[in-house]
């Protein structure tokens, strides 16, 4: 398979999983298992996440816009969110820098078959309010987030270090988990996939500076799979918001944990 189809292959991979709760990282690692495409130091993976963040910036971006100004005009609900945001990315930065050295050697198709099974069991145990489909209940309300909340969603968050958890897997079960709707949490993991996708990527690139050269394809495969994934991720984002309007999350979980177990048959 030319080198150049993989790396638009992997983008979609990335770009459908990564704001669903069903792992990209995990799934990534299974496709670049299957394809023999070689990543190093997770580059490819990090930096085709850039293309996801552009597509949550820019579906949200009348919203980020109205925020950013808010923060200058010393809004109080604006200050607040932000405030929201930076809590429960926290966790997540630290922990990512403590086991980033250990990262690399829990990267395998084992691990990330069985974080999908407890994954969904986890989801499946949790998601158990009935689907309320009111006007009401459809609109996010981020701002009724505590600070208190925030900051245990990030430490949920920060789990998904694992791979194969899913880092909106992680953050929607901790809303959920705390009280929180299905629609806020699902657009609190959103926001949320900003900071923490951004200081990733940068950090990542900062680091092994060299290792870009050294991927399969070198950086032209970066750049297609960075461009498919923003297209597949931003229609995702679209759909998502749309599914969870109408229903829970259980599909989800029955899906993690099928794909968990095939995952284990497969190696076996």
């Amino acid at each position: 398979m030319p080198i150049f189809f993989i790396a638009i292959l992997l983008g979609i991979v990335e770009g459908i999983t990564e704001f669903l709760p069903i792992s990209s990282t995990g799934h990534l690692i299974i496709a670049a298992e299957l394809t023999g495409f070689k990543d190093v130091k997770e580059i490819f993976t990090v930096v085709i996440q850039t293309g996801a963040i552009a597509a949550v910036i820019w579906f949200y971006r009348q919203d980020l816009t109205s925020k950013v100004q808010g923060l200058v005009a010393r809004s109080q609900s604006a200050i607040n969110f932000w405030k929201l945001i930076i809590i429960a990315t926290i966790p997540a930065g630290i922990f990512g820098l403590l086991l980033e050295k250990n990262l690399q050697s829990i990267a395998t198709p084992t691990v990330v078959a069985w974080a999908l099974i407890i994954g969904g069991i986890i989801l499946w145990l949790v998601d158990h309010k009935p689907v309320d489909k009111s006007a009401k209940a459809l609109k996010p309300e981020i701002e009724k987030i505590t600070f208190k909340q925030a900051l245990l969603i990030g430490f949920g968050q920060s789990v998904a270090i694992i791979p194969g958890v899913s880092r909106s897997g992680a953050t929607i079960v901790s809303g959920l988990s705390l009280g929180i709707d299905r629609a806020t949490a699902t657009a609190f993991s959103f926001y949320l996939s900003i900071p923490v996708l951004v200081l990733a990527s940068a950090y990542k690139l900062l680091k092994y500076p060299d290792a870009l050269g050294q991927i399969s394809g070198g950086p032209p495969t970066l750049v297609l799979g960075l461009i498919s994934a923003f297209i597949t991720a931003f229609f995702s984002i679209k759909w998502l918001l749309q599914y969870v309007s109408r229903h829970n999350f259980k599909p989800f979980a029955y899906y993690r944990i099928i794909v968990g177990i095939a995952i284990l048959l497969f190696i076996s």
